[in-house]
């Protein structure tokens, strides 16, 4: 389940990096990256490595 958490994190990374880059959607770009750190937050509070 962790790995799974992992995965979405890295994939919403990608997903921002390329709007950012690419296309203008606006503020869901941003929301998107603000997931994916949480994300990473909650998995490094656990106590886990990334």
């Amino acid at each position: 389940m962790s790995n799974l958490l992992y995965t979405i994190a890295v994939i919403l990374v990608i997903l921002w990096a390329l709007g950012f880059f690419v296309y203008s959607a606006g503020s869901i770009i941003h929301i998107l990256l603000v997931i994916a750190i949480v994300a990473i937050l909650l998995r490094l509070i656990k106590g886990r490595e990334i």
